[in-house]
């Protein structure tokens, strides 16, 4: 339990229940109750611990294929290659991005006048919906959603896409079939994780909000921050 992967599953674990509980509590409270309203601060701070927690989320998933990369392709050096103060400090400069990051798409949400309807069509307050009520051009906000989702999301998965390329390499040149075999098994976890959060998120954050549609926010939104928290555990678990 102290090697690097259930350390940085550690940290994931601890993400996934902050999702959960940030969102789940008080959408189930909006689908039983008649009043459904929820203060300005406290759509704003949940909008915020959203970003930070979904931003930090799709770095560490490229730590964690880092650390399958070093433990595939360099077994003998990743005991010293991935030291405790090494993981610790990768899963530092994920949530120093998510808090930054964050910062900036709230920035740009709540700088927009919000003088006119006040009735946010989501299950939770989450920046593409609350746009939706801006009274201004938000083009803006469109150019930063997208530059933010390429550095956010397309740099991280192309890191990930990079290392799996690397350890498919380094695999098939194992000559036996039940050594190939074990080593996949060791990353197929990793690959459907990654697949069920980057996925959904991309289509949400990388598409110009006069093309978005919001049943299909909606579906997306529930997918990658509450489906996805709880397939997570299910996934890892059968893989051990």
């Amino acid at each position: 339990l102290h090697e690097p992967m259930y350390y940085l599953l550690s940290v994931l674990s601890l993400l996934d229940m902050n999702y959960v509980t940030i969102t789940v509590p008080q959408m189930l409270v909006h689908l039983v109750c008649q009043k459904k309203t929820i203060s300005y601060i406290g759509c704003v701070m949940q909008m915020y611990i959203l970003l930070v927690l979904c931003i930090t989320e799709g770095w560490l998933f490229s730590v964690m294929a880092y650390d399958r990369y070093v433990a595939i392709c360099h077994p003998l050096r990743s005991k010293v290659i991935m030291s405790p103060w090494l993981c610790g400090a990768m899963v530092v400069f994920c949530g120093f991005w998510g808090v930054s990051c964050s910062l900036i798409y709230i920035v740009f949400t709540i700088r927009l006048p919000h003088s006119g309807p006040n009735e946010i069509n989501h299950f939770f307050c989450e920046v593409p919906a609350v746009l939706k009520l801006a009274c201004a051009d938000t083009s803006l906000n469109d150019q930063v959603d997208f530059i933010l989702g390429f550095i956010l999301l397309l740099v991280p998965f192309s890191f990930i896409l990079t290392s799996y390329i690397r350890i498919s390499a380094t695999i098939l040149r194992i000559p036996f079939t039940q050594g190939q075999l074990k080593a996949f098994s060791t990353y197929t976890s990793h690959i459907t994780v990654v697949t069920m959060f980057c996925e959904p998120a991309m289509s949400m954050y990388m598409k110009p909000g006069a093309n978005a549609s919001r049943e299909q926010d909606e579906k997306l939104a529930l997918f990658y921050n509450v489906i996805s928290a709880f397939l997570n555990p299910v996934v890892y678990c059968v893989k051990n």
